[in-house]
């Protein structure tokens, strides 16, 4: 059965009797389009605006119209140039508008005439809405702000960086409406993460994108740092008890303690104990307490962190 069908349909294809229906349905189809687009159609559709020639010292904000309902009447060809494409219309800040304090006004004349403008020969324009369009500004402000690296960089157990990371550029220009720009205190870079850094570092790094409205200087800055081999040590500091009142005298222990650095193998040797200071405050001492608690009031610039491993001093008072 299925056999003796299948011979039937090739039979029928080879007689080429499928072929000239299918000519006559594609025919019959084309005269029916051809016929359909040739009458005239009134439709509204919406045209998006372009904003051309603003004067730079002014910016358009984001709540101004931005779009316009056209009504056309036009035959069926043309619609196609319509549908295949959002249509624009251009507004010349140079010629096309008018400005009242913080607007820029584009009257219903205005728009009619550049929507007309905007149309090609056999469409009519019915209507345009709204009426009249508003673009409200502000005025530019540019505004030198810092960088601020947002970053999460593990090193390899024993690396570090000898200084802090150096961002160039390390401020960058914000311009744009002044009541939006003024509030920008800084701008982060987008997050940097890093594992088991060994090695200097050196690369681009994007900034955060802000409002819409605002513009930055650059879009990237370049993040640099060099990467140690660091080691620890530890040096005794001579203890210095301050702010002792007159007329009183004390003796106290231990009078040198012990502190914790860490730092470059390359720097380890210049670390000295006179760049290290530690001291007792007695004026921070509490009714009944017999101790002090020290503290590290300067370190040597060469190292990374540095720390106290002597928590208490115990002091008398001599009668």
């Amino acid at each position: 059965m299925i056999s003796r069908l299948r011979k039937q349909i090739l039979s029928l294809i080879e007689s080429r009797k499928i072929n000239v229906f299918l000519l006559f349905l594609l025919m019959s189809f084309s005269i029916l389009m051809f016929t359909k687009l040739s009458k005239n159609y009134t439709n509204t559709l919406a045209f998006k605006i372009e904003k051309i020639n603003v004067p730079e010292e002014k910016v358009i904000l984001n709540n101004s119209d931005s779009i316009v309902n056209v009504t056309l009447k036009t035959h069926g060809f043309k619609w196609f140039k319509y549908y295949l494409g959002r249509p624009t219309l251009t507004v010349d800040f140079s010629k096309d508008v008018a400005e009242n304090n913080a607007v820029f006004i584009c009257d219903n004349s205005n728009l009619e005439f550049i929507a007309n403008r905007a149309l090609t020969n056999q469409v009519e324009l019915i209507k345009v809405s709204p009426k009249r369009l508003e673009f409200n500004f502000d005025v530019n402000l540019v505004k030198k702000v810092p960088v601020v690296l947002k970053s999460n960089i593990i090193f390899t157990q024993g690396f570090n960086i000898s200084e802090s990371y150096k961002l160039q550029p390390d401020s960058i220009k914000v311009i744009g409406p002044h009541s939006i720009a003024k509030k920008i205190e800084y701008v982060e870079t987008e997050a940097v993460n890093l594992e088991d850094v060994k090695t200097n570092i050196n690369r681009k790094v994007s900034l955060k994108k802000l409002d819409n409205e605002l513009k930055l200087s650059t879009q990237s800055i370049t993040l640099t740092a060099e990467v140690e081999k660091f080691t620890e040590g530890t040096l005794k500091i001579t203890v210095t008890i301050s702010n002792v009142p007159e007329g009183i005298s004390l003796k106290y222990f231990p009078k040198e303690v012990n502190i914790s650095f860490y730092t470059s193998l390359a720097r380890f040797n210049q670390v000295k104990a006179k760049d290290f200071r530690v001291v007792c405050d007695y004026s921070k001492v509490t009714e009944n307490q017999s101790f002090f608690i020290p503290e590290l009031v300067k370190r040597s610039t060469l190292v990374k962190t540095a720390k106290l491993n002597q928590q208490r001093i115990e002091f008398i008072i001599l009668e």
